[in-house]
């Protein structure tokens, strides 16, 4: 038997029911890296046009086919500077990315071209005579499976994981701007692919759908035998599990309101490989909402796939649509509070060790040089945590909390001129003056601006007041030079960096602070070049955008380093290609002389560490290379904590560095990174792992960020 889906003579990856309009030896997009093979108009003479694209895969090493659907609206919103979205379609053992297109295109297109989206079809793993292959149907070309294999003969070529999850995402923005919002769907093994890979990466899609799907590989044969060869256990494949991952979860997905699934009753594969009842014993125990259709008389075959297809297109357009109306920035009328004292809601910091509190508090006008805003995103930074902790020596109590976040001018003060009343800012807790008596702000050699760091380490604004007061009048501490857990709070005009209206808020509040500061690391603080090899310990969202900048930045070699092995997934996606548990040593060895000695035989050029702990410094330096090393210190230390090293570390030609915002000069470059963002050459949604809605519930933040798999918990207010 092979997957009823699937049709023999289409294993060439022909699309033989199409006559193409344009055929050509090879066409060229704006990169060089795809070719147009064929390109057919569909549907009617003003319909959608469906093309099929060869590329160079840098995750497979092999030329890559795609179909793709553009409807008839792309080419005004290309025009228009919007992203048109896209659909995501997986497909099942032994196809193409022809099948799809030739048994269920014509009602998918259709539906797409109305609803105004994209669609991609790629491959189901990569192909050619110098790649695996296996006698059966459900095992080598034509059976990826979605994952990346760590076994031989298959990890070279089979990434079919990255293929999906991040290559083809980038590639459609880069070369045929699509994607700013998408959603995934398949059927049978591509059910499972997309299931796991949306789940796995929740923050970076709309929502997730499947027909028949594969829902708990590890308890079925083709999922045992699959991960067996790909991942050498079947136990390792749990983390490609929709069943296994939805099961560790303690609360439902907050970025799927449903997820649907249809599942027809007569599927020969029902019982023995798909077992949808376990998904949906595992999502009943999280609280995940789960639609499963039970179709009556339906099988395995695309007639299934061709009957409902259309309200699977339906499902994703809906709720594209309304992810891209809540992307659009809202206006404000902020005439009725300008001059005047504001009333608000806030979370205050009462003392160290203790829960916040929501309170009403007062937001005073702004005064000489100072910006009043409204907050419509913060994200929970580990600096807040440090503090409310009690390990910040310069932490005061009672204060307002919060530094990575995107806002809303609503007023200005005497003297600004820098931004106005609506515009789009994001609070910096380094300043940048630019005045040109500042030696430090006319230096390319730094960032830190001293201009107001007194004030602002004494928790009032560059006057010496507060514009906060309590509901009995007292007053309330500022943050950072920003305390941006209130819906309004007021900034010093040199905190302000203004950005583009059109990005949105909710993800560039991360540009505040921590990612700015790993990727600022690498590539203004160390410089890191091509082929350098790297060393990152401390996989949290700094130490993850550490490895994204490395990767970037063309390192050759980057290794991950952590005692939690689960972070180990995220690492390796973003271009980590070591990873290793320090708590799980060969004896006798540290994790300075297992990477300088074991992995490398001399040390790593760059290292970086992003824990604050002070032995894990001491490491970081001890594993660069000896004669050229350079070592980063970006994690802060609690109170009082010394690092320390045998001075012949230095002598022997290694650097001690330590950076602060990334080195990014905060005006100028903050908005630098938002263009790349809305460019596409800067993602940063995967680093959003929980959403969580109002300013009164900051404490979920604070748990989720506790838990140890939350890397950013945005609340928006």
């Amino acid at each position: 038997p092979r997957d009823r889906a699937s049709i023999d003579d289409n294993r060439s990856g022909t699309l033989p029911c199409v006559q193409p309009i344009l055929s050509t030896t090879a066409t060229t997009n704006n990169i060089d890296m795809s070719e147009v093979l064929s390109s057919t108009r569909v549907g009617s003479e003003r319909g959608g046009v469906l093309k099929r694209i060869r590329h160079k895969s840098s995750s497979t090493g092999t030329d890559m086919i795609f179909a793709l659907f553009l409807p008839s609206c792309y080419e005004n919103d290309v025009i228009r500077g919007k992203k048109t979205p896209v659909l995501f379609w997986l497909s099942g053992l032994t196809c193409d990315d022809s099948n799809f297109c030739n048994k269920a295109g014509s009602k998918a297109f259709e539906t797409a071209e109305e609803e105004g989206i994209a669609m991609i079809m790629p491959d189901t793993s990569p192909r050619g005579e110098d790649v695996p292959n296996d006698d059966s149907y459900d095992l080598g070309q034509g059976a990826g499976f979605y994952v990346d294999a760590t076994e031989s003969p298959y990890n070279t070529h089979f990434q079919m994981y990255t293929y999906i999850a991040s290559e083809l995402p980038t590639l459609l923005s880069l070369e045929f701007h699509l994607g700013g919002y998408k959603s995934i769907a398949g059927h049978s093994m591509g059910g499972h692919g997309a299931l796991t890979i949306a789940f796995k990466n929740a923050a970076e899609w709309t929502s997730v759908s499947a027909f028949s799907p594969v829902c708990n590989p590890t308890d079925c044969p083709w999922g045992e035998k699959a991960f067996k060869a790909y991942l050498s256990t079947d136990d390792a494949g749990k983390q490609h599990d929709a069943t296994w991952i939805m099961e560790q979860r303690t609360g439902p997905f907050v970025e799927y309101d449903d997820i649907l699934i249809d599942q027809g009753t007569a599927d020969e594969f029902l019982e023995d490989q798909l077992k949808p009842e376990a998904l949906e014993a595992a999502a009943e125990k999280c609280g995940q909402k789960l639609t499963v259709n039970r179709r009556e008389g339906f099988d395995h075959s695309y007639h299934f796939i061709a009957a409902f297809i259309s309200d699977h297109v339906k499902f994703h357009a809906k709720r594209l649509k309304q992810k891209m109306l809540a992307a659009v920035p809202p206006t404000f009328d902020f005439s009725a509070t300008a001059g005047k004292v504001i009333t608000c809601k806030a979370m205050v910091a009462r003392a160290a060790k203790q829960p916040l509190t929501l309170e009403t508090i007062t937001v005073g006008i702004p005064r000489k040089n100072e910006v009043r805003v409204k907050v419509i995103a913060n994200a929970l930074c580990h600096t807040d945590i440090y503090t409310l902790d009690g390990f910040d020596p310069e932490g005061l109590f009672p204060s307002i909390l919060g530094h990575e976040a995107g806002c809303v001018v609503e007023s200005v003060g005497e003297g600004v001129t820098s931004v106005s009343v609506g515009d789009h800012v994001i609070p910096c807790y380094t300043p940048q003056c630019c005045e040109a008596e500042c030696i430090f702000c006319q230096s390319p050699k730094t960032n830190l601006c001293p201009k107001i760091r007194s004030t602002q380490g004494a928790g009032v604004m560059p006057d010496g007041t507060v514009r906060f007061h309590d509901a009995d009048g007292k007053p309330i501490n500022h943050f950072m030079g920003c305390s941006t857990m209130s819906e309004y709070t007021v900034l010093a005009d040199i905190s302000c960096a203004k950005i583009p209206k059109e990005a949105p808020l909710d993800k560039m509040c991360l540009f505040g602070c921590g990612v700015s500061t790993g990727l600022g690391a690498v590539w203004n603080t160390c410089k890191v070049e091509v082929n350098s090899t790297v060393a990152v310990f401390g996989l949290g969202a700094v130490g993850l955008a550490v490895i994204q900048g490395a990767k970037m930045a063309g390192a050759s070699r980057i290794i991950a380093v952590d005692i939690n092995p689960s972070k180990f997934i995220a690492a390796e996606k973003l271009g980590a290609t070591d990873s290793v548990d320090s708590s799980n040593l060969p004896d006798g060895k540290t994790i300075q002389q297992y990477i300088a000695g074991t992995l490398t035989k001399w040390g790593v050029d760059y290292s970086f560490d992003c824990t604050g702990n002070t032995e894990v410094m001491r490491a970081a330096l001890e594993c660069s290379h000896r004669g050229w090393g350079t070592s980063c210190v970006i994690g802060v230390a609690a109170s009082g904590h010394m690092i320390t090293t045998r001075p012949f570390q230095l002598v022997t030609g290694r650097t001690w560095k330590g950076t602060a915002f990334g080195g990014f000069k905060s005006r100028r470059d903050v908005p630098n990174l938002v263009k790349d963002y809305l460019a596409g050459k800067l993602p940063i949604d995967h680093f959003i792992t929980h959403e969580i809605m109002g300013v009164g519930e900051t404490n979920q933040a604070i748990d989720a960020l506790h838990s140890g798999g939350c890397l950013r918990a945005v609340v928006k207010y």
